[in-house]
Formats: C-alpha cells, sequence, structure tokens
C-alpha cells in the first residue's frame, strides 16, 4: 500500500508535467503560481488512496485525482476574488499579485486544464468519472452562491448552513474517493460508501475549521483568532448560537454581525463571551464529533481488509486532528 508522501509526490510530478500553450505566457503564468503555492493535496491523495483500497497500482488515477486538485484550485482564484482576500496559503493571492481580470480569465482556463487531466480516465470509467466529477463541480458553484446568498440574510438555519457546506466543501472530496475507487475496480456498494465517508469528513473538517477560527491557537495556525468574526461571515458557531440564544443575546449578535466595527478585538471578544455563555464550543465540538464517528463506521463499512485501510484511515486523522 502507498504512502500518503508517496501518492503527494505523484500527484505533484503530474502537476509539474502538465504541459500547456505557450504562446499564452500571461495567462499561464498565475496557474503555475496557484499550481506551486502549496497545499497538501488532501482532494487527490485521498482520490488515490482509494483507489489503493481495491487495486495495487494507482496509475490510472494519477491524473484524474491531478485533475480534481486543478479544479479545486480554480475554485480558491475565483473565491479569493469574491472574497476580496489578499493572501492564500500565506501568499498574496492571484488578484492581488496582477489582478482581477487576469485572475479570473486564468480561474477559467484552469477549469478547463482540470478536464483534461479527467479525460485520461481509463475509457471504461470515463462517463462514470466524468458525470461523478461534473455533477461534485456544480455542487461547489451551488454550495458558493448559497454561501453569498446568506452574507444578504440576518439568519440561517442550521440546516441551510449544513447543506452549503455540504455541496460547497463536503462534496468534491467525497466525489474524489468515489472517482478513486471507481477507477481502482470498486462495487457499487464500496463506492457509495467512500463517497458517504468523504461527505462526512468534509463535513466535519469543515466545522472543525470553523471552530478553530476562533479558538485556535495562533502560534499552531499562523492567523489571529476571530478572522470569521471579523468578516461578519456566517459559520458553525454562529448559526448554532443563533438557533439557541434568547431574543436578548440574538439580537445582540445581529447587531454586532450586521456592523463594521471600528475595533475588531472588541467585537471578537463580545462575540466570544456570548458564545461562551451558550457553550458553542461544546456544541460545535459535538456536532463535529458525530461525522467524524460517522464517517469512520462508514469507512468500516467498506469490503476491503482492515490492513488495506490503514493509510487511507491514517490520512482521514490526520485530516481531522486526531489519532484513531
Amino acid at each position: 500500500m502507498y504512502k500518503y508522501s508517496e501518492l503527494k509526490d505523484k500527484v505533484e510530478e503530474a502537476i509539474l508535467t502538465l504541459s500547456y500553450n505557450s504562446e499564452a505566457g500571461n495567462l499561464i503564468e498565475p496557474v503555475k503560481y496557484t499550481f506551486t503555492s502549496g497545499g497538501k493535496r488532501i482532494r487527490p491523495v485521498m482520490s488515490l488512496m482509494a483507489c489503493n483500497l481495491f487495486s495495487n497500482s494507482v496509475e490510472d488515477a494519477v491524473m484524474p485525482a491531478t485533475g480534481l486538485e486543478i479544479f479545486h484550485n480554480f475554485t480558491l482564484v475565483h473565491d479569493d476574488i469574491m472574497d476580496q482576500a489578499p493572501v492564500r496559503r500565506r501568499l498574496p493571492t492571484v488578484h492581488n499579485k496582477w489582478d482581477i481580470n487576469q485572475a479570473i480569465l486564468s480561474g477559467d482556463v484552469m477549469a478547463f486544464i482540470a478536464n483534461e487531466c479527467l479525460f485520461k480516465t481509463p475509457p471504461g470509467y470515463l462517463q462514470k468519472v466524468f458525470t461523478e466529477y461534473n455533477n461534485a463541480a456544480i455542487s461547489v458553484c451551488v454550495g458558493q452562491q448559497l454561501d453569498m446568498d446568506f452574507e444578504k440574510k440576518d439568519i440561517i438555519s442550521l440546516q441551510e448552513y449544513l447543506q452549503m457546506i455540504e455541496m460547497k466543501t463536503a462534496t468534491l472530496l467525497a466525489a474524489a474517493l468515489k472517482i478513486g475507487a471507481i477507477i481502482g475496480g470498486a462495487g457499487e456498494r464500496d463506492y457509495d460508501l467512500l463517497f458517504e465517508f468523504g461527505k462526512n469528513l468534509g463535513l466535519a473538517f469543515q466545522i472543525q475549521d470553523d471552530l478553530l477560527d476562533i479558538w485556535g491557537d495562533r502560534k499552531v495556525f499562523g492567523k489571529t483568532p476571530g478572522g470569521d468574526i471579523v468578516a461578519n461571515k456566517k459559520t458553525f458557531p454562529l448559526v448554532k448560537a443563533m438557533e439557541i440564544a434568547s431574543e436578548e443575546k440574538l439580537s445582540k449578535l445581529q447587531m454586532l454581525f450586521s456592523s463594521v466595527e471600528t475595533d475588531p478585538d472588541k467585537k471578537v471578544k463580545e462575540v466570544i463571551s456570548i458564545y461562551n455563555e451558550l457553550n458553542i464550543r461544546e456544541a460545535t465540538e459535538t456536532r463535529a464529533n458525530e461525522y467524524i464517528a460517522r464517517a469512520f463506521s462508514l469507512l468500516g463499512k467498506t469490503g476491503v481488509p482492515e490492513e488495506r485501510k490503514k493509510e487511507l484511515n491514517l490520512a482521514a486523522s490526520s485530516l481531522i486532528g486526531r489519532e484513531h
């Protein structure tokens, strides 16, 4: 069985050997910059691990898995424009380093480069794989639209929020695992189980990310806690707080999240104070752990010997920051 580092190397090599249109240097330079600016390559590596569950060779899955990573990076380029984010992975974002028009166009071409990689799927699996990829790509766009819509709403339900993060974040990871399993020769039951495993893992990851933005260690994560609060982003802690808050606390939260605070530190402290009174950290951890337990239960049901699942278990455990 391949280890995470070995599969990551295969993805990095595939990215480095991509061919580009040499006549369009200004178009491709931001693309190369994006591909070489870091990243854990979680989706392609887990896709290859899913393939490796059912096959001793992962070569047929390398280019499709790489296509998933390219698509993911394309969404980040455009998301950064929409969020007006100045930094990604501690480097200037593409629109900040070049300009918005260049970022839009270079992002666009990345989507088509991703298609080229997916089309290198073995013919017998191509239609099923590309359909799965296309469905996931549309889901990501719908999720992003929902996220944008939520910015204009005072209150969203917990169910609405969970649907949004499932579509925007979790579905692509789920599809990556399913695609890898399909190329590896898995049966329908197993690749559907891996899809659900990935979806629950993705939901847990996003909820944990919401938690770490508020209560994470600045030294570990390299950013000041409360960035989502300052940006008025609707994340799991806020949505949960609004669901259970008294009328007085709800009004206070709505006021805090509808203003541009001149003193961000004060705003963050006031919001966290309300969260602490409502035990929001515990509620957030509980929900994340529910998804984690469900994910590993689903992985356990796949018809693969436990020894073959070891590396995927380790990778999943690392992703959500726990031993398993």
